[in-house]
């Protein structure tokens, strides 16, 4: 059983355009690079090393979007939740994320629920970025016949 289920995503991303993965790549590279950025200004949270935007935006979040972008928008959203609340969680426990301390979500949701509302945000991230790549993809690539 969950021999098939990894075969059929392997397939989805085997047969994904590389046009349509070029798109995703650079996309998700600049929110991300973008996001930490902010994240660093505001103060809020951060990588601990620019880097991890590629690992964890291209080598996590695009996979997984192109998985996500056949279902409907609460679909995507609450698988994305899965994957964004693990990705927080291990983020923050292996210290590879830095949260302020004291941080404006600390101070309007307090400590206790930074990860989880980090989660339910970047978990938007799927539907946004499928729809976002999708609008991309067909303005640059796809020609009228």
């Amino acid at each position: 059983m969950m021999k098939r289920i990894l075969s059929k995503h392997i397939d989805t991303l085997k047969e994904t355009p590389k046009t349509l993965i070029l798109t995703y790549v650079i996309i998700y590279f600049l929110w991300g690079l973008g996001m930490n950025r902010f994240g660093a200004e505001v103060e809020i949270a951060r990588f601990t090393y620019w880097w991890q935007v590629i690992t964890c935006y291209i080598l996590y979040m695009v996979p997984i979007s192109i998985i996500l972008k056949q279902y409907p928008f609460f679909e995507q959203y609450a698988y994305g939740l899965v994957a964004m609340g693990i990705l927080e969680f291990l983020g923050y426990w292996l210290q590879s994320s830095y949260a302020y301390p004291d941080n404006i979500l600390d101070k309007v949701f307090n400590p206790q629920n930074f990860s989880l509302g980090m989660a339910l945000f970047f978990a938007l991230y799927f539907p946004a970025g499928n729809w976002l790549v999708k609008k991309v993809h067909s303005l640059i690539f796809i020609r009228d016949k």
